[in-house]
């Protein structure tokens, strides 16, 4: 009898490990989503694809960023053959920059820990930065420059990914949110709707900030997931402002190949409470135009928002959920969503189909929220960057 699986969450994630289900030979699949597709995170994501500069570097995270990040020029080159759609996979390379003498200090600090672990990365003065990125502040003192952080236009991607299930027969539900799992013993063997029933072999939650909201059986979810706005702006300065992604400690730009630039993101404890303020626009516009001062003469051409999925420890949960034999779940990717879907997807797919493990799945998966686990988390070197907070104390100050 031929799988069929169920993934709850048409997000980057959900879809990305649909596509990747099909292309592993799995052909009766279903994708639920409370919304439309990808219109949450996905949708309000800025598309960076930077696993050098949103983790520490001597860390399983880094490397489980960097595995994703080689994926992806296979990935742009397939979905332009399978859809037609160019995701604008933009390999220019991204600056952090410095303004201050402190801010120069932490930057050689980590310029001389990432060389020692093998990272590509340059150290450059102000000058030359302004020589390879004219549009700059005459502030910026240094910089760094990643060749190998990059960046893709989420929103494509998201289309891409929807066109591919469509053209392929892959079932959508859009519009419909899943109140609770239907349990058998230790297995799921459906999940409720408004309207129905929806049987699977297999289900998949993609299901990003709402994971805890999802009941099994009428029991809570054993995971903490929780939301974590983003405001983002963006502007449209009438041509390519910018040729890189540029971070600082304040904030990020990154220019689109429409001309658009955009600028984010705030992070913030508010629960999900949507919509974006003017004090979190003020101070994004702020951060943009310390970075790039023309952005400053430019009104906001658009503005939004968006809730990342944030566990405990900041980490993504892959895996099966404890206690059953047949509901995985795939969140807390926080930042990185697009980031890691590539990878996500891969080594999802490849358990359900062929049983393939992978050390991901042990050092991600839900069960180091366990008791047991708990007492041997700190011996894994996962490890996050630690340059910007992930809770805000004033929400419209906390930025980047």
């Amino acid at each position: 009898m031929e799988l069929e699986v169920l993934i709850i969450g048409g997000g980057i994630i959900g879809l990305s490990i649909a596509r990747e289900l099909f292309t592993q030979g799995v052909k009766q699949l279903t994708i639920v989503d409370r919304g439309p597709l990808g219109a949450e995170a996905s949708w309000a994501a800025a598309g960076m694809l930077a696993p050098n500069i949103e983790s520490d570097t001597n860390s399983d995270f880094h490397r489980f960023g960097t595995e994703s990040l080689r994926l992806y020029p296979d990935l742009a080159d397939s979905l332009r053959d399978e859809t037609g759609i160019d995701i604008e996979l933009d390999r220019s390379g991204t600056f952090r920059v410095a303004f201050d003498e402190k801010e120069a200090a932490d930057l050689l600090k980590t310029y001389e820990q990432q060389r020692k672990l093998g990272v590509t990365v340059e150290r450059l003065k102000g000058d030359e930065v302004r020589d390879r990125e004219p549009s700059v502040a005459t502030g910026v003192c240094s910089a760094l420059f990643y060749p190998n952080d990059w960046q893709v236009e989420n929103r494509k991607l998201v289309s891409s990914l929807r066109l591919f299930a469509e053209i392929n027969g892959i079932r959508i539900i859009e519009d419909t949110g899943v109140s609770e799992l239907i349990v058998d013993g230790r297995r799921v063997t459906g999940a409720r709707t408004p309207d129905a029933v929806i049987d699977a072999d297999v289900i998949v939650l993609a299901t990003g900030a709402w994971t805890s909201l999802i009941q099994i059986a009428g029991v809570a979810m054993p995971l903490e997931v929780k939301p974590v706005r983003g405001q983002m702006v963006s502007f449209t300065p009438g041509g390519r402002l910018a040729r890189h992604v540029i971070y600082s400690e304040r904030g990020y730009i990154v220019p689109k190949a429409d001309g658009r630039v955009l600028a984010g993101a705030t992070v913030e404890d508010v629960g999900f409470e949507r919509g974006t303020t003017a004090g979190g626009i003020d101070s994004l516009r702020t951060a943009a135009a310390e970075i790039a001062p023309a952005l400053g003469k430019l009104s906001i051409a658009d503005q939004w928002s968006g809730f990342r999925p944030h566990v405990p420890d900041g980490l993504p949960v892959i895996g099966v959920v404890p206690g059953y034999e047949n509901v995985w779940v795939a969140t807390g990717h926080y930042r990185n969503g697009i980031l890691l879907a590539p990878i996500t997807a891969k080594i999802v797919a490849e358990k359900i189909v062929n049983g393939q493990e992978s050390n991901y799945l042990r050092m991600f998966g839900p069960g180091r929220f366990s008791a047991a686990a708990a007492n041997t988390l700190g011996e894994t070197k996962f490890g996050l960057s630690n340059h910007r907070g992930v809770w805000a104390t004033d929400p419209v100050t906390n930025i980047f």
